[in-house]
Order: C-alpha cells, then structure tokens, then sequence
C-alpha cells in the first residue's frame, strides 16, 4: 500500500482542520498529531508491507477522554482504529486516510496488584513482560508470553488473545484474564467480569478477546497472576527430520504429558537463530524442540526422563536438559530471538500464523517445502508445537519486483493448508487486513453474517476499526434482509461501508 497524506481537497482539510481542534477541547493539545513527520510513526504496525499515513492520531491519558472521544466521533461519523505499541501483524491497526488513530500509548500504569485475589488490574499499554516483572519478587507471574513481551502490550495481547510459548499448559491471553473496563463507540463505558474467575450471564469477556478493536477500546484489564513453579527445566532436543520431531510431540502429548512449553525449529531458523544469539543450538540436526517441565522437583525429574526417552524413541539424536536457569534462558533466548534473527539471513521475511492439529504437522511442512520450489522463496519455519499453533517465515526482498506479492500468495496457500487439514486460519496474530480476503475459506457466508451481527450490537454505524477482519461489509440495518433459505444464503444488493 501506497504511504501518503490524507487527501488535500480543500474540503477534506478543512474538516481534518476541525476535528484536530475538537479533539483538542478533549485531550491535551500536545497529543492531538497532526504534522506528516510525527504520523509516520503511525503508518503501520508490525506487518509492515502495508502503510498508511492517518488522518490524525490521539492519544487520550484517561477512560473518561476515550469517552468523550468515541462520543464525539459517533455523533460525526468519524472512522477510529484503535492502536497499542503496533507489534501485531496482521495490520489491525493499520491506520485509514480518512480514520483517527486512537493510541493507547498513555494508559501504562499498573492499578492493582491484589495476591490475595491472584490478580493485577492494570491499563492496557503496560507491556505483557512489566507485568510479570510487577510481581516476580513475590513470587508470582502472568503466564502468557508472546515473544515481542518486552514491547507488546496487555491491551493489544486482549485484542488479538496472543498466547506465548508457555501457552501449552497455561493457556492463552483469554484463560489468563478476568475482566475488561472498554469503551463503546457510542461513549459508554462498561465492566465485565472482575476478580472473580468467572461470572454469570453472557460470556462477554470472551466475546471481547480477540475482537481486533472492532467492538470497543479497552481501557482496564484485570489479569490473573499464577505463583512461580518451584523447578523448571528445560531439553534441547536434536531430530535428524521435521517428520521424527513432529512424531515426538505426539508422543509426548499421547504419553499424558503436558509439558509448560514444547517450541520446534526447522533447520534454516537454527542457524539464524545460533548465528544470532549463541545460544547452543547443534547445527547438525534439522529439527530442534525445546520442551520444558515445571512444578515440584522430583515430578520434573521423572518428566524429563519420559520425555528423553520419547525422543529417543521417536529419533532423537540430541539431547541436552538444562542444569541451570541460566542454561535453561539460553535455550529460550533462542527461541525468542527467532523473528528478529530472521532479518540477518533476509532482507524481509513475511511472518506466518495459522494452527494446525499436532498430527498434521509433518504432512503440513511437507507441503511447505514443495512449495518453496513452486514460489522460489525459502522459508525459516518456527512453532508452537505443542499446540500446533506454526509461524513460518517467509524470506524475500522487497526490493525485487514480484517478490513480496509471491510471499503473500506463499502465505496465502500456507494458511488454505492449515484449514484444509482441519485447523485455523490463526492461532494467535489475528485477522486483520492480512486474512480478511481468506475468510471464506474457513467460515461459510451465514457464519460471516452472523459475526457481523454480532459486531452490529457493539457497533452499528460500523466506525470502529473498519475493514478488518470481514472481506465483505453490510450496513446493520440491512442484515435482516440477508437470510438463509433452504441451506442457501441469499444476499441482497447491500452497499458497502
């Protein structure tokens, strides 16, 4: 997409023009943007390909400014997207020409810090690492654990419910919160949920997570904090194939174990990710796991010896198990170190994210590399094996003609197979703009519609983060005259937002 200025028509200033100075009656002047240099820093979030200066961007310090916001912009029909630190990648803060940005940059402060409860009510632009690092010393952490945590945030982990390599046995960002403080688009703020594992009445604590800031700006988010494992180790194993390593996630998992974390790598992302942080990788495998234990000491010590012997059954012609915690750091620091690793060996890489069954995985990076061949492109993979949630790395050069459209349509058929061998389009980076167009392929025309109506009851006039998520948009008050007949959805002619 094309980086540029909103468009100059003296109209469209001059509207921009008074905009700026309404939201200027609301927040601070200093944070109402509206000079070219200052928004470039908005242009796109992580999924960089895709660029647009905004219209404005503002950036509110409380609920009852988001409020007035929102309040304002609904009674003008004015367009918002929603924005944390702009770590996702899907594009689902990428800004609109014609959009105000709504930073949540200024909401970083942690509100609460309640052991008793196991809980931490904090504002949605504190990093997922602070939190962790707000209760370490009592003995406490907030379990899921992207590996941008040390720049993305807690609202945009609700946003997109990203999990971590630990979500294995702990869950994602939606098993780890419990409750919301958002804003609606109409100015209303509502609470759910609370300090309390869970509440009666409509689930709307998770209607919420992972809603990419179509439904409301969330302001306050109650975490749930967990006491640190006594012990925890980790193995480093070696696999002379992507097949023998897959097979060895299956038995582990078919063995009864859940491990805290199991993380594969391929062999292109082991000699990125070695070169990169000397972490100890061998570099004479193709395939790397790192499956950590935690919990009481003699139980880790007994899992670590069925899952050596796992491996070794499975193929495993590598086995290292921490003796340290520092050792143990230094095989995740690896894994963590993944995605910018990837930069050394590429100019750009198109960063992947689809979810698959554990079984399908040896068939899944198969297809993967016949495809290389096809594309001409080579791939770094990594994943979340554990849960089958994969991450490859599509390496090219955007500086060659053709090359990121052929990492898009590489992406493309990556993604239809992982729904074609029953998995998801995404397990943890959202929809965005990247998988709008890919939706079909999982979701029938009725399913659409009727997450649309779901988006409809939040939002009706459609102004929040329009043109994510959904390849087709129809006003609310038409829905009611698309119906399904006989198995058959019919459409009536519906304009587009």
């Amino acid at each position: 997409m094309t980086l540029c200025m909103p468009a100059a028509d003296p109209a469209i200033m001059a509207r921009r023009l008074t905009i700026a100075a309404a939201l200027r009656t609301m927040v601070p002047a200093a944070n109402v943007i509206t000079a070219e240099d200052a928004l470039r820093a908005y242009d796109s979030d992580g999924l960089t390909a895709y660029r647009q200066l905004p219209m404005i961007v503002v950036l509110p310090e409380t609920t009852a400014q988001v409020s007035a916001i929102l309040r304002y912009c609904a009674g003008e029909g004015i367009r918002i997207v929603p924005r944390g630190a702009g770590t996702g990648l899907s594009g689902g803060a990428l800004p609109l020409a014609d959009a105000i940005t709504l930073g949540l940059g200024k909401f970083n402060r942690i509100l609460d810090i309640d052991l008793p409860n196991r809980a931490v009510r904090t504002q949605p632009g504190v990093t997922n690492l602070a939190l962790t690092q707000a209760v370490q010393h009592h003995g406490f952490y907030y379990a899921p654990d992207p590996s941008s945590q040390i720049a993305c945030t807690i609202g945009g982990n609700v946003a997109e419910n990203s999990g971590g390599v630990h979500c294995l046995k702990y869950g994602v960002t939606s098993n780890n919160i419990l409750g919301l403080e958002a804003v609606l688009m109409d100015g209303t703020v509502i609470s759910i949920g609370g300090r309390h594992l869970d509440a009666g009445g409509y689930d709307l604590l998770g209607i919420m997570t992972g809603s990419e800031g179509l439904l409301a700006v969330i302001t306050e988010v109650t975490v749930r904090i967990l006491p640190k494992p006594t012990t925890a180790r980790a193995l480093l194993l070696g696999f002379p194939s992507n097949e023998s390593a897959g097979a060895c996630v299956s038995a582990v998992i078919a063995g009864g174990i859940i491990p805290a974390g199991m993380e594969m790598m391929d062999r292109p992302a082991i000699h990125a990710v070695e070169n990169f942080v000397h972490a100890g990788y061998p570099l004479d495998v193709e395939a790397i796991l790192i499956v950590e234990l935690d919990g009481p000491p003699s139980e880790v010590d007994e899992l670590i010896a069925k899952v050596e012997s796992l491996a070794r059954e499975a193929g495993a012609c590598y086995c290292r198990v921490s003796a340290t915690e520092v050792e143990r750091l230094a095989f995740w620091s690896g894994r963590k170190n993944a995605f910018p690793a990837a930069g050394r060996i590429s100019p750009d890489y198109y960063c992947m994210d689809g979810t698959i069954p554990r079984g399908a995985l040896s068939k899944v990076l198969a297809r993967i590399r016949e495809m290389e061949a096809r594309y001409g492109l080579g791939v770094a993979n990594v994943f979340h094996a554990g849960d089958g949630n994969l991450h490859p790395l599509i390496l090219y050069d955007a500086n060659k003609p053709g090359e990121l459209d052929r990492a898009e349509a590489f992406g493309s058929e990556i993604l239809r197979l992982c729904v074609e061998v029953g998995g998801v389009l995404t397990g943890e980076h959202g929809v965005g703009v990247e998988k709008r167009d890919l939706m079909p392929s999982m979701f029938t025309e009725t399913d659409l519609l009727q997450q649309q109506r779901v988006k409809c009851a939040f939002d009706p006039e459609g102004l929040l983060n329009p043109g994510k998520v959904f390849p087709t948009l129809h006003r609310c008050a038409e829905l009611g005259r698309v119906h399904v007949h006989h198995g058959e959805t019919r459409f009536a002619e519906l304009p587009r937002f």
